[in-house]
């Protein structure tokens, strides 16, 4: 209850002050509009996409596969500067995130919000035109999941913000496979279920290492709320719910013993690091090394998974 209501009076008071923290004082360059669009998040978010576009069976020409790659790329720049235009008065108050264009006032609010709103209906709209709508409609969840239901809903009042938030992350693929397909069959959904059972462990680490800045932002986060001894053992949860879903596609026949050995391997060292988490004391962000190889990690981990399922198909077509 306590923390609930520091939180209310943190978020309160920020936004209190949001017109005169902000203001765009210096002149914003090309730099800054880049920035606002979260490129490291948005490379992954790529990159997954493409490789479910890559395994869905079918075949795109060169230039529709480009703009199908371009439009989910320009949509999760557009959700990451949508983030960030409603998280300003949060990220101000955080070290990781306090020089972004918005809170250091290289850019102004209705500046960001335009550039962001143009990118999005612009990303589904040509995904739609160029090449199927089903891919349109998936993208347009993307987008309105990550802003709507993640940044303005939940990541301010629960703890569980990240693991439905999850989802946001993984409705690329959806989109990915649907520009090929036109349709969205199980093996695109266990697509989705991987990047969604791999969101928490991979964000809690982060979380883990960055309590204190959650915590002056009034941002509830697992650690935040339950502590870092729970936030460790739910790491080794959803660890373990993830990997027997990496080894499906091998099980049901839709991938080969290439990515399935891949899956095996790659699964058994993230539980090794996660149980690393679980088996951690240490309190102090110095002194989190284990939290901070498995957040490291979990990005190797992911992209190797995915591309060892384009090696598979390769490898067996």
């Amino acid at each position: 209850m306590n923390n609930a209501a520091n939180a209310d009076a943190i978020n309160g008071e920020a936004s209190a002050t949001l017109p005169s923290v902000f203001p765009a004082t210096l002149l914003a360059d090309w730099r800054d509009y880049f920035a606002l669009l979260k490129p490291r998040v948005m490379t992954l978010v790529i990159f997954t996409a493409a490789c479910a576009m890559a395994v869905a069976p079918g075949s795109l020409h060169p230039m529709l596969a480009f703009t199908a790659v371009l439009c989910i790329a320009v949509a999760a720049g557009a959700a990451g500067a949508l983030n960030q235009w409603y998280e300003a008065d949060i990220d101000a108050l955080m070290k990781r995130t306090a020089g972004r264009p918005l809170p250091a006032g290289r850019l102004a609010a209705d500046e960001a919000l335009s550039f962001a709103v143009i990118l999005a209906v612009g990303s589904v709209m040509l995904i739609g035109l160029a090449l199927n709508w089903v891919a349109a409609l998936w993208l347009a969840v993307s987008i309105l999941f990550y802003v709507v239901v993640y940044t303005a809903w939940l990541k301010r009042r629960t703890p569980q913000n990240i693991v439905i938030g999850g989802a946001a992350g993984a409705f690329p693929v959806i989109c990915g496979w649907a520009a090929v397909t036109g349709d969205t069959p199980l093996f695109a959904w266990i697509l989705f279920a991987i990047i969604f059972l791999w969101t928490p462990p991979h964000f809690w680490a982060l979380a883990l290492f960055m309590e204190a800045d959650y915590a002056k932002a009034g941002v509830p986060m697992l650690p935040v709320t339950h502590g870092l001894p729970e936030t460790r053992r739910q790491i080794v949860i959803y660890s373990l719910l993830l990997v027997p879903v990496t080894i499906m596609p091998t099980l049901l026949g839709m991938a080969g013993w290439v990515y399935g050995g891949t899956a095996i391997t790659l699964g058994g060292i993230f539980l090794w690091m996660a149980g690393k988490v679980w088996c951690c004391t240490a309190s102090v962000p110095a002194e989190m090394l284990a939290e901070k190889q498995l957040f490291k990690f979990s990005l190797f981990y992911l992209a190797f998974l995915f591309g060892a399922l384009v090696a598979d198909k390769l490898l067996l077509s």
